[in-house]
């Protein structure tokens, strides 16, 4: 086996650390995917679309356990290879709710994230177009670099053309951004920190700072589109040619009082009306969801708009599921796929352990699938609900245990135990009561 690069070796231990811990991990999901490369050609031209300028948008379904967050992340990464900005929002009831657009911004800001920043890099993209723009004047060869406020005031020019259209309908964020350029130039932090809050849509900023870039009051649900499209230009401008922005669970719209869910699935809708017509060039929207969002009289069947734009054909054998279809139905696991990812995992286990040989040895292909077998039965056969659970029991029960103790044999020393305290709301419901202490009967 070849020994994999730091790079890649700080990857793979990320990835087991997190399925360790029971969570999806945040990068390094390529070396899981498993049954995804039917979608990769008609998302990659979808990103490719979105980078040259276009726009798109995925309806992405499944049950809980089907992989949604997971494709959500896996695409991201994808999107991040080609360039583009990503942000990944969770709607929720209370703190992110749908139908306030101006949360769904902040929220989208704190989690911006690039190829070489971490969230936020809000601040980092903004000082990289301010460089962009000084770069593009002072190459223009009109202005003396040595000018310090001809070159500001040429900026100013240019930055102003560029989100013309931005303002046109949302004045304030250009105002702020410039703002923000005249406090980093001074040397006022407090101000300049002030101002990127404020551009992110954060609440209560320093009533002195908005005064300096003159602006007033905080993000509107109004103005919250118009940010949005002032930030595409940005990215555009300082290499970032889109946004995969993901709005993770938005089945939680079925929960919440009924006027509310109405203006949630309006904003859903006006979302998508404005995509459609144009004004997000560079924008690659996704939203997640159940099954029982997507046809429950709850969800979007309630405002028939919507549930028309969101509307595909899913009455035929999944097989056949396009993967250039609005909505993109991911199928779960079914116990082969279930073992198929335990075995990738061991074999990522293996490029980082001390001990590889012993761990392919005592946790082979077919303990994997007895594994696999077993967890589902402790959760009632939902194989759905499975993949979260089983690899963490491969992980920290048994694959740690091999790779730390000479001695350890699966086999002969675990048994399978799952208990309630360790599962989610949803794998309980799976248990169905028997989930106390599932023992684990392998030969």
């Amino acid at each position: 086996m070849s020994t994999p690069s730091p790079a890649s070796a700080v990857r793979r231990r990320e990835v087991i650390d997190a399925l360790r811990r029971g969570t999806v991990p945040q990068s390094g999901l390529g070396l899981l995917a498993v049954g995804l490369d039917r979608f990769e050609q008609a998302l990659d031209d979808d990103l490719a679309a979105t980078a040259r300028g276009g726009a798109a948008f995925h309806a992405v379904r499944g049950a809980y356990g089907s992989g949604k967050t997971f494709f959500a992340r896996w695409l991201a990464e994808r999107a991040k290879r080609s360039g583009l900005a990503t942000a990944e929002v969770q709607i929720s009831e209370t703190e992110t709710p749908l139908h306030r657009l101006e949360t769904v911004y902040r929220r989208l800001t704190e989690r911006l994230t690039t190829a070489t920043h971490r969230p936020s890099a809000l601040r980092a993209v903004i000082d990289s177009w301010f460089y962009t723009l000084e770069e593009e004047v002072l190459d223009a060869g009109e202005t003396d670099e040595e000018n310090e406020e001809a070159l500001a005031e040429a900026v100013d020019t240019l930055m102003e053309r560029r989100l013309a259209e931005v303002a046109r309908t949302t004045p304030a964020f250009s105002s702020a951004l410039r703002g923000y350029r005249r406090a980093v130039a001074a040397g006022d932090a407090a101000t300049a920190e002030a101002l990127i809050a404020w551009l992110g849509g954060q609440k209560s900023v320093a009533a002195s700072a908005r005064r300096a870039a003159g602006v007033r009051g905080d993000l509107d649900h109004f103005a919250a589109l118009g940010f949005l499209q002032g930030l595409l230009t940005v990215l555009r401008d300082c290499g970032h040619p889109g946004l995969l922005l993901v709005l993770d669970e938005i089945e939680t719209l079925q929960r919440v009082r009924g006027d509310v869910r109405e203006k949630g699935l309006n904003a859903l809708r006006q979302l998508l009306d404005e995509i459609d017509a144009g004004r997000f060039p560079g924008l690659f929207l996704v939203i997640t969801g159940t099954p029982a969002f997507y046809d429950g009289q709850q969800g979007a069947q309630r405002l028939p708009p919507l549930a028309q734009r969101l509307a595909t054909d899913f009455t035929t054998d999944p097989r056949f599921d396009s993967p250039r279809a609005v909505q993109l139905r991911l199928p779960g696991f079914d116990l082969p796929g279930l073992g198929q990812l335990g075995r990738r995992v061991r074999d990522l286990y293996r490029e980082t352990a001390r001990h590889p040989q012993r761990v392919a040895e005592r946790v082979d292909d077919a303990y994997i699938g007895e594994l696999a077998t077993a967890v589902t039965g402790g959760l009632g056969g939902n194989v759905g609900v499975a993949p979260r659970v089983f690899l963490r029991k491969l992980v920290a029960d048994i694959l740690d245990r091999v790779d730390e103790f000479a001695d350890f044999d699966p086999r002969a020393h675990y048994a399978l135990t799952v208990r309630p305290a360790e599962l989610t709301e949803t794998e309980r419901n799976a248990a169905a009561g028997n989930a106390d202490a599932v023992p684990l009967d392998l030969p």
